[in-house]
């Protein structure tokens, strides 16, 4: 992105700092100026010709010389810029986190095995396909009765397989999407023996990357 197609949010306090200069300062700038301070943004490239004239000798001089005298310093590119957004008129998409390193090693196994499973349901179709052709050898049938029935052996196999193959993706997705359940251990101590401590462990439900945690406690009367 180009800074002469970036916009700045036109805030109350930038208003307020660059009114005084329609008067002061060279006519195009002064021009440029009356034409963008009605609206609610104005351009970066704006700015920074403001900034370059607040450090000329002609405008440091011009502001030094209004009633009362206006700091140089305040038209600089960081005071112009405070508290004013870039670009407001442009919609940015939401931002996606990248995945943890064990959500990427899952997604990899489950490509993996469903790749695997593809190619064990084609190696299964062209292998009943090839049985039934050399099975129907010794019958008595033409060619195009043994075409169309190693055909037909062939579209059952591949029918049983893609049934199975979504059946076997529903499950992979409906687990992977259940939450992960972990188990902690409670250690309780009991009192008057500071050695004797009974542990439980409890199964809960807990987000993904949390870590296990020890909780001890002190049972009282």
């Amino acid at each position: 992105m180009s800074e002469s197609n970036v916009n700045v949010s036109l805030e109350p306090h930038l208003i307020s700092a660059l009114e005084p200069l329609l008067q002061i300062c060279d006519p195009p700038l002064s021009n440029q100026l009356a034409q963008h301070l009605t609206q609610p943004i104005i351009p970066y490239s704006v700015l920074q010709s403001v900034s370059r004239w607040s450090r000329s000798p002609a405008g440091s001089s011009a502001l030094r010389a209004c009633s009362p005298p206006l700091d140089p310093n305040s038209y600089s590119m960081i005071a112009l810029l405070a508290g004013t957004t870039t670009s407001p008129e442009r919609k940015f998409g939401s931002y996606v986190p990248p995945q943890e390193p064990d959500q990427i090693m899952n997604q990899q196994k489950r490509e993996r095995k469903a790749i695997t499973t593809i190619i064990n349901g084609v190696l299964s179709v062209i292998g009943s396909g090839a049985a039934a052709w050399l099975g129907s050898e010794r019958t008595s049938w033409k060619q195009e009765w043994r075409v169309l029935f190693a055909f037909f052996v062939a579209v059952i196999v591949a029918v049983s397989e893609t049934v199975l193959y979504i059946i076997w993706q529903s499950r992979s997705s409906s687990s992977s999407s259940q939450p992960v359940r972990r188990k902690y251990i409670r250690a309780k101590k009991q009192d008057g023996d500071p050695h004797s401590i009974s542990a439980t462990a409890k199964e809960e439900d807990y987000p993904d990357g949390l870590r296990l945690r020890i909780q001890a406690t002190t049972s009282k009367d």
